[in-house]
């Protein structure tokens, strides 16, 4: 029988959603460093645009691949006792 790899541990697929909907649009820049940059600046919440539900959805639509891409790299591997 064959061994799957999990979802959350499958580093190839997580590389690749990051590369491709984790960046894109690609120009004039990622729209999650867009995101990114808006709330590190502290305008998310107040100032004179802050941050509406779609661009929240935003954050964590472009966002997800790269959480998952780190977890998939760190994950650790319980020891098994035998």
């Amino acid at each position: 029988m064959e061994k799957h790899t999990p979802i959350y541990k499958n580093t190839k697929l997580w590389l690749l959603t990051s590369a491709t909907l984790g960046l894109a649009p690609f120009f004039p820049q990622p729209h999650i460093w867009g995101k990114i940059h808006w709330i590190a600046q502290g305008g998310a919440f107040t100032g004179e645009h802050p941050m509406q539900f779609m661009d929240w959805f935003d954050v964590v639509l472009h966002g997800t691949p790269w959480v998952m891409l780190i977890i998939s790299l760190f994950w650790i591997k319980p020891k098994q006792n035998r």
